[in-house]
């Protein structure tokens, strides 16, 4: 019996080798865990990022949902599901993903863009500008500390403040 145990170890390597070669090596060692391919949960939240590119806000919400669903919660997600949800006028929804977001990083540099920027949409200034002042230590001379400025200075012109 043991002179059959390599050659039985050695067909079971040749099958796990074919199936990594066919691509089934996820459902071979998985042992139970969910089997969905990374690149699947991937599409969803790159799918919802192109909705969202489109102004289809109340289709890219459930795409990132099921994202964070599958993935958990990461700071990308959290922020675009702020940024739907301010967009479609859901204040509130917006500010809890962005605080959610930046609570996982909070130099996340979109989400500090888009809260001072839902600041600034609330009329509060004050913390439109903190936001920036995170950003300014985050990057400086970044595309969202240059976004988040010129909304602030454009703020300040409409409402005549220096």
């Amino acid at each position: 019996m043991t002179s059959k145990l390599p050659k039985l170890t050695r067909l079971t390597l040749i099958a796990a080798f074919a199936g990594l070669s066919l691509g089934f090596a996820s459902h071979a060692f998985s042992m139970g865990s969910d089997s969905t391919a990374p690149a699947a949960k991937t599409d969803d939240y790159k799918k919802a990022v192109d909705l969202i590119d489109d102004e289809k806000y109340s289709a890219a919400i459930p795409l990132l949902q099921k994202s964070i669903k599958e993935k958990g919660e990461y700071a990308d997600a959290l922020n675009q599901l702020g940024f739907a949800n301010r967009k479609m006028g859901n204040w509130k929804a917006g500010m809890e993903y962005y605080l959610k977001a930046l609570s996982l990083e909070p130099k996340h540099l979109g989400a500090n863009e888009y809260l001072g920027e839902l600041y600034l949409e609330q009329k509060d200034l004050p913390n439109a500008e903190k936001q920036l002042a995170v950003l300014k230590s985050a990057c400086d001379d970044c595309d969202e500390f240059d976004e988040l400025e010129e909304a602030i200075d454009d703020y300040k012109k409409d409402n005549s403040i220096n």
